[in-house]
């Protein structure tokens, strides 16, 4: 690989035109040309980056909250470890249209994407920047000075020349440089990768809120008239002398709290509406998503072994990236412990007429190394390896700290999908028998054997567990989302670019939009 670098750079130097503008001094210049296409296939020094081999030890060969450690419920299924994960589009799981609707207008507009996006064109422009440093520096310069002096003709002096200078990468400190911000802009691809999975979780989490609380609106709703028919009924019974007033009072009093209720639900459903409107990069006083009630069940989610978990989260590339940056940075100072080695070389044309500037014995040239060494610097190189080497180690702990994140993420969602089912199927029973009570306690009022009193009680009682029902099921929803999130969504390593990837050149910079 060094091997074709040279080849290469060799063919970039005889593209340059210098040798054949200049007719003085080739084979000197050649033979300086060789010598610093060897010195290019310099050493490397440093630690050589190992990706941490611990991360993996004490794994489990299946996730503790998976099936065989509790009994699975009628109402939702854990796919098995060796079931297909779950690729690209994951929320397509769901099967809602209107949802996969809103994440495809997310991956386009979503502000927060386009930043971390940008992030990514910045790091990968950056590598550019450091590869340049391989390369010499070519300067074109061109003069013309008149000058007297007493008892002497004025002189003209006319001067052109060419100036190339250039330190080769002895010990690896370029190329580390340049190891340094492609292993950096991976990073910033794996941030991009996890920042576009945050927005299409919260997206999805907002849009089930949205069906729970349109949801609980119906409840409520369906419950207002009904209330408001039990307050018919008492009012007739009232002017037939049949019962009291308190029994009107009663069921006027229930009526005007649930109208409250059903008001107050508003509030939630216009503020998730608002988030998703942000989400998608529009307005949210030009958007809107039509009520609809919560139908959809948690799905099936696929949850791999533990093992593969290291694969799928783009948190856990990015902080595996941020060690190999780390480790590279360590290299370049290491270098600074070396000596540098420039070679400069010039040539030019330098006469007092513009006409006869560029005949051969006008010619000036100059080509030769120069070699520093740092004697003292009060620590300064040992000071910048100590920093370096503590910065990789705080990679490696936030590595590691990352790896055990998202091994908590996974069981919790698992365990609060499994535990959350069991409850919903407990709610129902819950409201059913509300029911049968509420149908039991109106027959006994209306046969005058209990107060209307014991009619609100009863009624209080199911519309309680059925808002419990919607709750706990808009949680079970949610919860799977998170699952899906904590498992990394659609992702896995293999998408995340490699070195060469990103060291291609980008596409020009296009202008900012004006609003």
């Amino acid at each position: 690989m060094e091997k074709n670098k040279s080849q290469a750079m060799h063919k970039n130097f005889n593209n340059t035109g210098i040798h054949g503008a200049m007719t003085f001094g080739q084979k000197t210049i050649r033979a300086g040309v060789c010598i610093m296409l060897c010195l290019q296939s310099g050493c490397m020094v440093g630690p050589k980056y190992h990706q941490p081999a611990g991360a993996t030890e004490g794994l489990a060969a299946a996730y503790k909250e998976m099936p065989g450690h509790f009994k699975e419920s009628k109402d939702w299924k854990v796919a098995r470890p060796e079931d297909a994960m779950l690729r690209g589009a994951w929320w397509k799981v769901y099967h809602d249209p209107e949802l996969n609707a809103l994440e495809d207008d997310l991956n386009i507009n979503n502000q927060n994407i386009k930043l971390f996006f940008e992030n990514f064109m910045e790091a990968r422009a950056l590598i550019a920047e450091a590869n340049s440093e391989l390369y010499p520096t070519l300067t074109l310069n061109g003069s013309a000075t008149r000058s007297k002096v007493p008892m002497a003709t004025p002189a003209t002096a006319i001067i052109t020349a060419v100036d190339l200078s250039w330190e080769p990468d002895l010990w690896g400190k370029v190329r580390n440089a340049i190891r340094n911000a492609q292993y950096n802009a991976q990073l910033s691809a794996a941030d991009l990768e996890n920042e576009r999975l945050t927005e299409q979780t919260a997206l999805a989490v907002f849009y089930f809120q949205i069906r729970g609380q349109d949801s609980l609106q119906k409840l409520f709703n369906d419950t207002v008239v009904a209330d408001k028919k039990a307050l018919d009924y008492n009012k007739a019974q009232f002017d037939t002398g049949i019962t009291d007033k308190i029994s009107v009072v009663e069921a006027e009093n229930t009526l005007q709290n649930v109208e409250a209720a059903a008001t107050n639900i508003g509030v939630a459903r216009a503020q998730y509406e608002h988030a998703i409107a942000v989400l998608t990069g529009r307005v949210a006083s030009n958007f809107s998503i039509p009520v609809q009630t919560l139908k959809n069940t948690p799905p099936s989610i696929p949850t791999g072994f533990p093992s593969q978990l290291l694969e799928r989260r783009p948190d856990i590339a990015a902080a595996e990236r941020a060690m190999a940056a780390a480790n590279a940075q360590i290299g370049a100072a290491y270098a600074a412990y070396y000596p540098s080695v420039t070679l400069d070389a010039s040539g030019g044309f330098q006469y007092r007429k513009l006409g006869h500037l560029f005949d051969s014995s006008n010619r000036t040239w100059s080509i030769g190394p120069s070699v520093s060494e740092t004697v003292f610097d009060a620590g300064l190189r040992n000071a910048t390896v100590h920093q370096y080497v503590a910065t990789y180690n705080g990679a490696l702990a936030t590595y590691r700290q990352t790896v055990l994140t998202g091994f908590q993420q996974v069981e919790d969602y698992l365990a609060s999908t499994r535990i959350l089912t069991k409850q919903l199927g407990q709610q129902r029973d819950a409201e059913d028998s509300a029911k049968t009570y509420l149908d039991l306690e109106m027959n006994r009022y209306q046969t005058g054997i209990d107060p209307y009193v014991d009619v609100v009680t009863a009624q209080t009682t199911l519309l309680t567990d059925q808002q419990a029902v919607i709750t706990v099921q808009v949680q079970a929803m949610t919860g799977s989302v998170q699952l899906i999130e904590a498992l990394g969504g659609g992702w896995d390593r293999s998408q995340l670019p490699s070195p060469a990837d990103v060291s291609k050149p980008a596409a020009p910079a296009q202008t900012a939009i004006q609003y």
